[in-house]
């Protein structure tokens, strides 16, 4: 998982409550384990207007190309409902967006996003209706995430703070999802394996 602390960069418009999961990457892109391969299956059913993902819909946000290579993704409330399949993150990750501003996220998404290397960053709706009008006014323009002070920053000098688990932000800080977390202290874990009594092996 690689390091978070800062990012400027452009960011696309999810004007649509309650995205859930199966439209984030549908169910039928779930049938393998690794995860790579599923940024390309992002939105499929907004961003094709075939099964195959041949034809792309010239009205979904994504395939404007003001928002080419965003990598910033502002949405409304209650984003990633639905399901909890971990591969909502992955394709997300994978297509490009590292941060995702919103009003709400549904829990289990919202953690997974923490362990996957992607912040969500809650804002309160009339700040992120702010951030929708502001990037919608001025193509190319660019938010500034910055998870070590906590705040977002607008083309035209708005600051916005933002809270966040003071152990998630270290985590991503860091780099580091569960394993790597867990890692960290493989010296006292074998230490301890060496040294428990016989008796708890069992």
């Amino acid at each position: 998982m690689q390091e978070f602390k800062k990012i400027t960069a452009v960011a696309a418009l999810m004007d649509r409550v309650n995205v859930d999961t199966d439209a984030i990457i549908p169910k039928q892109f779930l049938k393998k384990i690794e995860r790579t391969g599923f940024g390309q299956h992002l939105f499929h059913d907004w961003r094709y207007l075939d099964d195959e993902g041949t034809r792309a819909n010239p009205d979904f946000v994504l395939n404007h190309p003001r928002y080419q290579g965003a990598q910033i993704l502002v949405a409304r409330d209650n984003f990633g409902c639905g399901s909890s399949r971990e591969h909502a993150p992955w394709a997300l990750l994978e297509y490009g967006f590292c941060t995702i501003i919103a009003p709400s996220f549904a829990d289990i998404f919202f953690n997974n996003c923490f362990k996957n290397g992607i912040l969500p960053v809650i804002l309160p709706g009339s700040q992120v209706q702010a951030l929708f009008e502001e990037v919608e006014s001025l193509e190319g323009s660019q938010l500034t995430v910055d998870l070590e002070s906590q705040q977002v920053t607008t083309p035209q000098g708005k600051i916005y703070p933002f809270e966040v688990d003071p152990f998630a932000r270290e985590r991503l800080l860091k780099g580091m999802d569960d394993i790597g977390w867990t890692m960290q202290h493989e010296n006292r874990i074998s230490t301890f394996e060496k040294n428990r009594p016989s008796w708890m092996s069992h």
